[in-house]
């Protein structure tokens, strides 16, 4: 929201900050949280103030900010608003058509809406780990944040549905994100297949859905991803590798390469091994096969397609000094990314409190000396 022009307030808690501001990855070993690259790339365009909400005085700015904003998004556990007096059903009354995002691991409501829960229990109960790895180990999880980041996705585009729903009826709402609940709704056919058959979805490691030549395969330099389909497209793939035995009848469909796996990867493999990703990939696209590789941060920072689409811009942060950032998910004529480097902790104090609250210098320091900002 913030890089699409909207006016972006982060509060953070006095002398600590957002808690990513210490997660790092840092720079050379520094521990400097105005350095940290996780709290840096998420929150570009914002502005930081601090603020204490459990302080009388904290609480009053917030309510005093309640009149300019439109939308208000907390990631705390469902009790916390309302301890402090600011859930949903206070802010409503006292502004009916204010936005509230609420996003949780588990919801707003049901009996897991106070658990507590990491990435891992997250990947686990939303259903992905089940599905994930290969079929006679034990279940795997992602290397990243995916349910965290696909619940700010959902956030996203739930507080955008409910600023229209108020422009159209003046009336604001709660949305209720549930992280776990983003991991469900990306389970592919699993849920399906089981709610029609019966049964349940096997893990197949890198043969995608029991396919053969599917999936990621060792090559000279890396991993290249291997897709032998659709079907009509398999001679392609034999006059690619130039391996005759590719050419067998029985390789010629989906269920016979799935019945020859082991042969089949027996053949492929060496050829593989003797070339690189980046020439396997552009050779095969060339042909019209759907290839591609496995691309490391290295790759991505220099390849030249995101390069020529301008996909990277570098600012300048006055702490972390000059970085590359993706700039945004996607290009619209006549619209322009506003991305600015993220806000030093309580950068915008003095901005947010004096120009949009009236408050003044003595104001401040007397707060500052109460603990509230």
């Amino acid at each position: 929201m913030a890089t699409q022009g909207a006016e972006v307030i982060k509060i953070e808690r006095p002398g600590h900050g957002d808690p990513s501001r210490l997660l790092g990855p840092f720079p050379e070993g520094s521990q400097d949280p105005e350095n940290s690259a996780l709290y840096l790339s998420l929150n570009c365009s914002k502005k930081s103030i601090t603020l204490d909400l459990k302080k009388a005085a904290g609480k009053n700015i917030f309510l005093d900010m309640l009149g300019w904003a439109d939308v208000v998004v907390e990631n705390y556990e469902p009790r916390v608003m309302a301890s402090l007096g600011l859930g949903y059903d206070t802010l409503r009354d006292l502004k009916p058509e204010l936005v509230m995002t609420s996003i949780s691991n588990f919801g707003q409501t049901g009996p897991y809406r106070d658990y507590s829960a990491r990435e891992i229990n997250l990947y686990a109960l939303g259903g992905l780990m089940y599905i994930t790895g290969d079929p006679d180990r034990e279940p795997l999880h992602m290397g990243v944040r995916l349910a965290q980041y696909g619940a700010g996705q959902n956030g996203f585009v739930g507080t955008m549905s409910a600023l229209w729903h108020k422009d159209s009826t003046g009336q604001g709402q709660q949305v209720d994100v549930a992280i776990s609940e983003y991991l469900s709704t990306i389970l592919e056919n699993a849920l399906s297949q089981y709610s029609y058959t019966g049964s349940n979805f096997r893990r197949t490691g890198n043969r995608g859905y029991g396919r053969a030549a599917w999936g990621p395969y060792p090559c000279k330099d890396g991993y290249v991803g291997v897709i032998a389909g659709p079907d009509h497209k398999w001679p392609q793939v034999a006059e690619l590798m130039k391996i005759g035995a590719l050419t067998n009848p029985k390789f010629d469909d989906r269920g016979g390469r799935g019945e020859n796996a082991d042969e089949l990867d027996a053949l492929i493999l060496p050829w593989l091994k003797q070339h690189g990703k980046r020439e396997i990939f552009e050779k095969a696209q060339d042909m019209g096969l759907a290839f591609a590789y496995v691309a490391s941060p290295e790759d991505i920072l220099g390849w030249e397609h995101l390069r020529e689409r301008d996909y990277f811009a570098k600012m300048l942060h006055p702490v972390a000094g000059e970085l590359e950032y993706p700039v945004g998910p996607y290009k619209a004529r006549g619209f322009e990314w506003e991305l600015k480097p993220a806000p030093t902790l309580g950068q915008h104090n003095q901005e947010v409190y004096g120009k949009l609250l009236g408050l003044s210098k003595t104001d401040l320091v007397r707060l500052r000396e109460m603990g509230a900002i």
